[in-house]
């Protein structure tokens, strides 16, 4: 029997922690999140329709059949999460003040993603379509971007960052002067 889905407008949830399977089969639109912990959660047909995550933590949450459609995140952890395997359909996400370190965003459009005051580090965009992304003022050491389009990204505020352009579309990309060491990391020389 299949099971039915349940539907939430325009609710407030506030300083909830989710058990494994607290959210499966729901539907949240226009809901906002307000210290809540997903991080035991392994999301399995949820979808988020304009929803807001305020303060939430997602560590090792398992979003495999999860859709994000238009979703802002605000002052959260969100450490070693695979996004790469949600739903495409109209995924829209915005990071401000997010802790991402050692997610994966692997072959997902990301195009105009705008990633404010985070720290990124060590997350996988391989084959992401990066187009048009901004990222402002975010830690992004070691983070991987081969076989990325990162064409008119801006990382000009940005920093740490080694990105190889031979294996990266960087097409009008914006980067600072003072970062573009990033760029030149794989000839072994210095800029001074």
């Amino acid at each position: 029997m299949k099971k039915q889905h349940e539907y939430f407008l325009d609710k407030e949830y506030n300083s909830i922690i989710y058990a494994k399977e607290d959210l499966n089969f729901k539907d949240f639109e226009g809901c906002v999140f307000n210290r809540c912990n997903f991080s035991a959660c392994t999301f399995l047909a949820v979808t988020f329709i304009d929803c807001v995550f305020n303060d939430c933590i997602f560590n090792e949450a398992k979003i495999n059949y999860v859709a994000f459609r238009t979703a802002a995140f605000n002052r959260c952890e969100i450490k070693d999460v695979n996004f790469a395997m949600c739903d495409k359909l109209i995924f829209e996400i915005g990071f401000n003040d997010c802790i991402l370190d050692f997610s994966k965003f692997y072959t997902l459009k990301l195009k105009g993603t705008i990633f404010t005051n985070c720290s990124i580090i060590a997350v996988d965009f391989m084959a992401a379509d990066l187009t048009g992304v901004i990222f402002d003022n975010c830690d992004l050491y070691r983070s991987e971007f081969s076989k990325a389009i990162a064409n008119k990204a801006n990382f000009k505020t940005s920093y740490n960052y080694t990105i190889d352009p031979s294996k990266t579309k960087l097409k009008k990309a914006v980067f600072s002067l003072n970062e573009v060491k990033g760029l030149l990391f794989k000839y072994d020389v210095i800029v001074k």
